[in-house]
């Protein structure tokens, strides 16, 4: 008598904001799905897909190296080939017109129970009437952010702390108030966060945090969220990368002594202008310490320029090393790095907790002020950088704020007690895993 057909692994749909620091947790869980036997079909842009090909292909990968069961998927965005896709309200905007009918010819074409959607797609509910899907929402910023947006109205000048557990924060620096550079794309991000999105269409809210760090905030979401964080890659790979990984930063690393090399990286979107990429150039010179700098080809107004890279890098000879993109969590897990200097992206923010490294932070822009906030004074595990009244941050300020990070042994002290707790949330029989178990079984509700 022939055996049994083995039953079909049951089918899920992610879907990222498509931007570098949602696609990686979203890619790390689908990763986690495909390994407790879920087929995944990951959503990608077209432009988005094109540039993970084409780093995957210059590291010498093919899309064959994607995790086993991971399918990737790509629609267009509704942006011309000339836009600039680095205006994430404009992108925004465009994405729920060109992604939602096609969606849903997706999944009605693949039988899909489940979407597991990035809460900035969460226009995604939409479907939940039209073809009876089930959606899981996943927060990539913070569970604070989350119920900060839900909050309400504050006045100007206010300072803002929902509880004496979550980070205070100025009017001024709420995420929504910096994201649009425009008085118009203001306006459109001001209107999409008073529209009232009805979250409650959601099954679940997944969360990149644990219970240790944000248990007043995520008592506070609109659904009992699942607290499946810090979500990070339990292996190196490339899938997901927008940018091709420089390996050679890790054998420079190898080189350089214990807790010594100050690390700088700013996400994907940051831009700084030729003054202050100046000052920071001088300013890793001046601290005296072997660094390394991720310079994305896009890091400055109007591209870097060759010639300026060319003449920083014989300048600083053995002393520092700038690559175009690193390996991020391989870094940070290194013995040699001794601080971290970044923008403080949730996803950054979770893969230093995770490794336990100290935080010297420069926000740029959207929830990255309320996670400095996190850092500098609820965690006590970093330091910010501060302007001049010119609005530039000096050479001389990142010499001296480098310098009294690494002198701070409290700091140090906090930042691998919280490596700790991080650590256990995730590992077997901690809160996390425990969460993300649960979101699998739910997941298995088709």
């Amino acid at each position: 008598m022939a055996a049994a057909a083995a039953p079909p692994r049951p089918r899920v749909m992610v879907l990222p904001f498509p931007a570098q620091g949602h696609v990686m947790p979203l890619m790390e869980l689908s990763r986690r799905l495909a390994d407790h036997g879920f087929e995944v079909d990951f959503v990608n842009t077209e432009y988005n897909q094109a540039r993970v090909l084409a780093a995957l292909e210059a590291g010498g990968e093919t899309g064959a190296a994607v995790h086993a069961g991971i399918h990737l998927v790509s629609l267009p965005d509704g942006m011309g080939a000339d836009c600039y896709r680095t205006d994430v309200v404009k992108l925004g905007q465009s994405l729920p017109a060109a992604m939602l009918g096609r969606l849903e010819e997706l999944i009605r074409a693949r039988d899909t129970r489940w979407v597991v959607a990035d809460v900035s797609m969460s226009w995604v509910l939409d479907l939940v009437a039209t073809v009876g899907v089930r959606v899981a929402l996943f927060l990539t910023y913070s569970a604070a952010v989350f119920a900060l947006r839900e909050s309400g109205n504050v006045r100007r000048n206010e300072r803002i702390q929902l509880s004496p557990k979550m980070p205070a924060i100025a009017a001024a620096e709420l995420p929504w108030i910096s994201v649009g550079k425009s008085p118009e794309a203001r306006r459109a991000v001001m209107q999409s966060v008073s529209k009232n999105t009805p979250y409650t269409l959601a099954d679940t809210i997944v969360c990149n945090t644990f219970q240790e760090i944000e248990s007043e905030a995520l008592a506070l979401l609109p659904k009992e969220p699942l607290a499946i964080g810090p979500l990070v890659a339990s292996k190196s790979t490339s899938a997901g990368h927008f940018w091709p990984q420089d390996l050679t930063s890790l054998s420079w690393l190898d080189a350089q002594a214990p807790s010594s090399v100050v690390y700088v990286a700013f996400g994907s979107f940051t831009v700084f202008d030729a003054p202050r990429l100046q000052e920071l150039a001088d300013g890793v010179v001046l601290t005296g310490r072997p660094f390394l700098w991720v310079i994305r080809p896009n890091f400055a107004n109007g591209g870097i320029d060759e010639g300026w890279l060319d003449e920083f890098r014989c300048r600083i000879g053995g002393k520092g090393l700038v690559v175009g993109w690193a390996p991020q969590q391989r870094v940070l897990s290194h013995p040699s790095v001794a601080c971290f200097v970044s923008h403080c992206g949730w996803n950054s923010t979770m893969e230093g907790v995770h490794h336990g490294v100290p935080f010297l932070c420069w926000p740029y822009f959207a929830d990255q002020f309320l996670n400095q906030s996190y850092i500098c004074d609820t965690w006590g595990t970093g330091l910010r950088i501060c302007a001049d009244e010119q609005g530039i941050v000096t050479k001389e300020e990142i010499r001296d704020k480098v310098a009294r990070l690494l002198g701070d042994e409290g700091i140090k002290a906090r930042s691998l007690s919280l490596k700790s707790r991080a650590c256990a949330s995730i590992a077997d029989g901690g809160p996390s895993h425990q969460d993300l178990l649960e979101f699998v079984n739910l997941l298995r509700e088709q």
